[in-house]
């Protein structure tokens, strides 16, 4: 068992999705970001189905680092509501996930 999560955000662009993405890594909240560009969401929003084109981010960070890198987020984020969900990583390559526990205050 880690301490390493892995944190879904989706953002409303390319460019959102990398500033979100290096705030958290530059404040030592994540290890490392990745943006897969290029999704299409359809979603429930204040009693509608929406549609609209997005970006991923993915986060590897710390349990210990979640509240901040989720206030981070909140903050910053142009949507309302971000998508700020948490995963526990249950295990892997144990140089790496020492590398995200090193990367994260």
């Amino acid at each position: 068992m880690t301490d390493a999560m892995l944190v879904y955000v989706t953002a409303k662009s390319r460019d959102e999705a990398f500033a979100l993405g290096r705030a958290c890594v530059e404040a030592r909240l994540a290890a490392c970001a990745n943006v897969i560009d290029g999704i299409h969401s359809v979603y429930r929003w204040q009693g509608a189905v929406e549609e609209a084109d997005e970006a991923v981010l993915l986060l590897k960070t710390q349990g210990s680092c979640l509240e901040g890198l989720t206030r981070l987020i909140q903050v910053q984020h142009a949507y309302d509501c971000p998508c700020v969900v948490a995963v526990p990583v249950l295990g892997g390559n144990p140089d790496y996930l020492a590398w995200i526990a090193e990367s994260c205050d």
